[in-house]
């Protein structure tokens, strides 16, 4: 499927099927997957990751790997997944950024954005066709980065007093740091709120217009999908609430304890994605 909003990022699907009445799948299906906590860890391939994504491959299993990362272009994640051990091409990457760029076409065809982030959100952006610059934009866009600069973002705080709507590309609070956190998306839109008394609308994980997006581009559909990921708060609930089963890898954060906090519950807990290599054309099989 052509998607425009992304110069033909558009993958086009295989076969596709649904739900049989006992809750198995009846057809080939397609699979999102978050990336962190589910394909690598820390830098380091999660074992079996390869072979799973393997079989999807020789099998032509139409996927897409999710992140709510905006700083990186999926070509830089992809030559970064690689040295881990991990192929897999830069269309088969959907991230917060491209999901943030589809998402604002929808709400205006060609429109201008004050951006707060790195190359990965400014890029997929471009690429959409809309103008970045700061006089009276229409959308300020913030995503993650590693240099948060103060002028930036004072900048946006007085766009978004003057008018200006508001958009995060994800909610995270924290990221990973050698010396521990670092404050992410989500910190420092707290912080603008603070100044503006406007919330942004996040587009990113557990948001489901990225889930929806992201199924749109490799041209599925929710109900022969499944959602793969490592966290309740956000793989978990926006696939369910995308209309997907899903499936939760305990090679990230999730733990008993971390999964009874919610009311919900995924459609099958397993150890990792190196369990789905025998069974792939249906996970949720006894």
């Amino acid at each position: 499927m052509h998607d425009p909003a992304h110069g033909g990022r558009g993958v086009v699907g295989v076969r596709r099927g649904g739900v049989g009445h006992n809750g198995s799948m009846t057809a080939q299906i397609s699979y999102l997957t978050d990336m962190d906590g589910v394909l690598i860890k820390e830098g380091e391939m999660i074992p079996g990751a390869d072979r799973f994504l393997r079989t999807l491959q020789d099998n032509d299993v139409n996927y897409m790997v999710l992140t709510n990362n905006s700083i990186h272009t999926p070509r830089d994640l992809s030559a970064r997944l690689r040295a881990t051990g991990l192929d897999i091409p830069e269309e088969r990457i959907w991230t917060s950024a491209l999901a943030t760029a589809h998402f604002l076409r929808t709400q205006r065809e060609v429109g201008t954005a004050y951006v707060v982030g790195e190359s990965g959100l400014t890029t997929s952006l471009h690429e959409s066709g809309w103008i970045l610059g700061e006089n009276e934009p229409d959308f300020v866009v913030l995503g993650e980065t590693r240099t948060y600069s103060f002028e930036a973002i004072t900048r946006a705080i007085n766009l978004i007093r003057g008018g200006a709507r508001f958009i995060g590309t994800n909610p995270d609070i924290t990221g990973p740091a050698p010396e521990g956190v670092l404050p992410a998306t989500g910190a420092v839109a707290a912080l603008i709120t603070a100044a503006t008394g406007k919330k942004p609308y996040y587009v990113g994980k557990p948001n489901p217009v990225m889930m929806r997006s992201a199924l749109n581009t490799i041209g599925a559909h929710s109900e022969s999908t499944v959602m793969i990921g490592d966290r309740m708060d956000t793989d978990v609930k926006s696939g369910l609430e995308a209309g997907m089963r899903t499936l939760l890898v305990r090679s990230g954060i999730s733990d008993d304890e971390e999964i009874d906090r919610y009311p919900y519950r995924p459609t099958r807990i397993i150890g990792s994605v190196a369990d789905l290599v025998d069974c792939w054309e249906d996970p949720f099989s006894d």
